[in-house]
């Protein structure tokens, strides 16, 4: 079957997939507590028959399917939170929750595992499947809370298997990669401590502000030297905080900021680097400074093999012409647990509408075209069905 007669077929379900989608958007939730996420993908999978477990600490959800026959396990990982966004679509399933939004397509995710969900309920499958549906994505928790409530476990997990709605491409297409294809995702936190005073007298001071500035400038130079330039790397101050009057020089000045790599020397290197960086300059102006470094999340790493597996699904659905290598992003995913734990793959299926470009991810006017729904379900139907078909990889 050529790939527009399987969208054709696929397309006659779309509009249940549509609304549930639209369903989950109008009561966005964030964080690890999704109550209402969590009851409409539970009234879903009951109405199918399937085994359901829910997590003790979080709200998080794992349906089971049992093949006929024995045969490898597979988990497909749909994400269910929101963002702490005000939305300003003008839409008919607009969020009824103030400053909360699905702003990064997540709610496409939980619909798209659904729609997998009632294909494979009924499919005589050689060995089984977990289907995952997570919380807190958004804050690098809900993987290692899922992990570590056993989803890898009883039985075990040969392989695991994503995606993400993804704006940059047009509704249509298909990123796969092998190898990292999301960053890792590092935060800190930097006090400068110097000395106030009148901000006619600077020379009685110690002034963090300017300490401030030349730190900014001087993680910058991490990335321009002290990083190998074959090596991706990203740091980014996105907070500043200092003072409270304007005739004040305050006695301490807060950033906040994040690191992102796809590994490498500088990922090994960089909270030594930083630290270093900011307690120097500190220092040659009289202040000190402290330093907390965080790391949420490893790069996510796609193995060759299950890329293939994939990537092959991936022509199949929409043609080889409209499936694109080397599609990757400096943003995190906390998928990237899982494929550390297993070998897996995560494709990126363009959501933005034809001809135009879709408004960027985690913005307050985001939004997907839901032809993208349609072709997100039949990619992971078609990668379980070819893993668990060929009895792994």
């Amino acid at each position: 079957m050529k790939p527009a007669e399987i969208l054709s077929e696929a397309r006659a379900l779309l509009d249940d997939a549509i609304q549930l989608r639209r369903r989950i958007h109008r009561h966005p939730e964030i964080g690890l507590t999704l109550p209402r996420t969590q009851a409409v993908v539970l009234e879903a999978l009951d109405a199918l028959g399937l085994e359901t477990r829910t997590g003790q600490r979080t709200t998080s959800v794992l349906a089971r399917l049992a093949g006929g026959k024995p045969g490898p396990t597979i988990l497909l990982r749909a994400d269910m939170d929101a963002l702490p966004v005000e939305e300003a679509n003008d839409v008919p399933y607009r969020s009824e929750q103030g400053g909360k939004m699905h702003a990064c397509g997540h709610d496409g995710h939980v619909a798209i595992g659904l729609e997998v969900a009632r294909r494979l309920r009924a499919a005589p499958l050689a060995g089984a499947m977990k289907l995952a549906f997570q919380p807190a994505e958004e804050i690098a928790a809900g993987a290692q809370a899922m992990i570590a409530a056993g989803v890898l476990e009883q039985p075990r997990v040969d392989a695991a298997f994503g995606l993400h709605l993804w704006n940059d491409l047009p509704v249509g297409t298909i990123g796969v990669m092998a190898g990292p294809v999301m960053a890792s995702v590092d935060e800190f936190e930097i006090t400068i401590v110097g000395r106030g005073g009148h901000a006619a007298a600077p020379h009685q001071t110690v002034d963090p502000v300017l300490v401030a500035a030349h730190v900014i400038t001087g993680l910058q130079s991490l990335v321009s030297r002290r990083r190998n330039p074959f090596e991706e790397g990203v740091v980014s101050v996105t907070q500043v905080s200092a003072g409270h009057a304007f005739n004040v020089i305050p006695g301490r000045a807060e950033l906040r900021g994040t690191v992102r790599t796809f590994g490498g020397k500088f990922y090994d290197e960089a909270p030594t680097l930083l630290e270093e960086t900011v307690r120097g300059i500190a220092g040659a102006f009289g202040a000190s400074a402290d330093v907390r470094y965080r790391r949420l999340c490893k790069p996510t790493v796609n193995d060759e093999g299950m890329t293939r597996i994939m990537a092959d699904a991936a022509r199949e659905t929409v043609g080889p012409e409209h499936v694109a290598s080397g599609v990757r992003t400096m943003g995190g995913e906390d998928m990237s647990f899982f494929l550390a734990r297993v070998p897996g793959c995560f494709a990126f299926v363009g959501s933005a509408p034809p001809g135009k470009p879709g408004a960027p991810h985690h913005s307050p006017t985001f939004d997907i075209d839901e032809e993208s729904l349609v072709i997100g379900a039949e990619l992971l139907t078609r990668t379980a069905l070819r893993y668990l078909e060929q009895g792994g990889p």
